[in-house]
């Protein structure tokens, strides 16, 4: 994927919502010293062209219930193309992040669950069931000490 055409003002912008994606337009113009329908259109076209990928809330798992995070490397048998297996893992809501690996995994995922029981009930009956998976390999998470976005 080839990386966007973005100018200074795209630059600002970003840097601007990557720190507080609830940042009014007209409070993103001020601080550029734009109009706020310049910030409009270049959100819009940041958007349609796939830089921003939309805004979310950052829900705190702990505060919902969801005390266990854990890592989970997945290695395939090639009885399901990997894009088949992804669709499935999609299909399970623990399961916030799937990624393609160079080597020992062909995916790493980031799950949650409720609890070291919930988690091995999750490994044993919607992950490892799943044709296509020959084996997987957890690692859990004790504690998660920072996130962040990329910097601009």
């Amino acid at each position: 994927m080839a990386k966007a055409n973005l100018d200074e003002l795209d630059y600002k912008i970003l840097s601007i919502l990557s720190k507080n994606a609830k940042t009014p337009y007209l409070e993103i113009a001020r601080m550029c010293n734009v109009s706020g329908a310049a910030i409009h259109q270049h959100i819009q076209q940041l958007t349609q062209t796939g830089v921003i990928k939309g805004s979310e809330f950052i829900l705190s798992p702990v505060k919902v219930g969801f005390n266990t995070c854990a890592f989970i490397g997945v290695m395939l048998n090639g009885e399901s193309t990997p894009q088949e297996v992804i669709e499935e893992f999609k299909k399970v809501p623990e399961v916030v992040e799937c990624h393609f690996t160079s080597g020992k995994y062909s995916l790493f995922m980031k799950v949650y669950a409720e609890d070291n029981v919930e988690l091995l009930n999750l490994i044993q009956t919607k992950i490892q069931t799943i044709k296509g998976v020959s084996h997987t390999e957890t690692l859990i998470s004790l504690n998660e000490e920072f996130r962040r976005t990329i910097k601009l």
